[in-house]
């Protein structure tokens, strides 16, 4: 979504200093726009756009910037954008599957200083946080933490524990979440629906910080985490029913290639029967490394067939970042 337009948080939703316990204009002021250019051709192209706007926080002192890696995947040209307006040039270091995250390169000074990182575990159901996107106060957004729970996503992504905000920040790509204490506590990923009295209401999930500090290091070094590499079956899959539904199929990707089809239900993974994507996603995963063959039982209306997929490393289909 778009973070340069006219638009703010209403005043009332804002945060204020006299409620905070730490500088609340420092700690805002290192959230910087994340704007990137991806190619027509990349492989996230359709999906994710050729355009991406969002937020990230500057971690370290040499302009290290922290993002949800989904607005830097294939990113041939990235902006970083301070509060004050100032623009730096930025190239995509790293992007980490497993967690989500996306760290950033300044090319320049953003002049800006790093926002100290804290932890999600100091930070209970209740708690309230700060989300903020770039902008400073107007685009910051007084919120609460309304749960800590595993997460599964459609893209073959999983959380043992994600952090669940309401309200929800209409900016919320690679926002910072900020505890009590000033330190950033999670990036913010994606908008939600909660259940909260029984009735829905729209939230943001974010990814806790704790899961950066065991990879900071391979990631600044390496541009990746020194850990194996996962199985991709290349499916969009979601529950209904006490299903997996493949929504859809990565185009080439291994599904792709072993006939699998949108609207496909997988009944069972290695003889396992799973009915929820983090089960299916697990039991993908503890079967070995990107090109091992994944046996699959399926469903195709009142068919019932088997798949042997050779299954392939998601990164192999991505195109890695220039530097300019």
């Amino acid at each position: 979504m778009d973070s340069t337009g006219d638009w703010e948080i209403p005043a009332h939703m804002q945060p204020r200093q006299e409620e905070a316990g730490f500088d609340l204009e420092a700690a805002l002021s290192s959230v910087v726009l994340v704007r990137a250019e991806v190619p027509d051709d990349a492989f996230t192209a359709s999906a994710l756009g050729t355009e991406r706007l969002g937020s990230g926080v500057v971690v370290e002192r040499d302009g290290i910037v922290l993002t949800i890696g989904y607005l830097i995947t294939e990113a041939q040209t990235i902006w970083l954008t301070t509060g004050d307006g100032r623009v730096v040039a930025g190239h995509a270091l790293a992007y980490d599957q497993h967690t989500g995250f996306g760290l950033v390169q300044a090319l320049g000074r953003p002049g800006v200083p790093p926002l100290p990182r804290g932890s999600a575990d100091r930070c209970s159901v209740g708690s309230s946080v700060v989300l903020a996107s770039q902008g400073g106060r107007r685009h910051a957004l007084s919120t609460r933490v309304v749960a800590k729970r595993e997460f599964a996503g459609y893209w073959e992504y999983l959380l043992d524990e994600a952090i669940f905000t309401v309200p929800a920040h209409p900016h919320w790509s690679g926002g910072a979440v900020i505890g009590h204490d000033g330190r950033l506590i999670g990036i913010g990923s994606l908008l939600v629906q909660e259940k909260i009295g029984g009735k829905e209401v729209a939230g943001n999930m974010a990814v806790p910080i704790d899961l950066l500090e065991p990879i900071l290091g391979d990631l600044l070094t390496r541009g990746q985490a020194n850990r194996p590499a996962r199985p991709w079956l290349g499916v969009y899959a979601t529950e209904a029913s006490g299903h997996i539904i493949a929504a859809g199929v990565a185009p080439g990707g291994p599904a792709d290639r072993a006939g699998i089809e949108r609207g496909d239900i997988i009944l069972e993974i290695a003889g396992e029967p799973v009915s929820h994507l983090a089960d299916l996603y697990r039991a993908l995963w503890a079967l070995g490394g990107p090109k091992v063959e994944v046996p699959l039982s399926l469903a195709r209306g009142r068919k019932i067939w088997s798949a042997a997929v050779q299954a392939g490393d998601r990164n192999s289909f991505l195109k890695k970042p220039g530097l300019h």
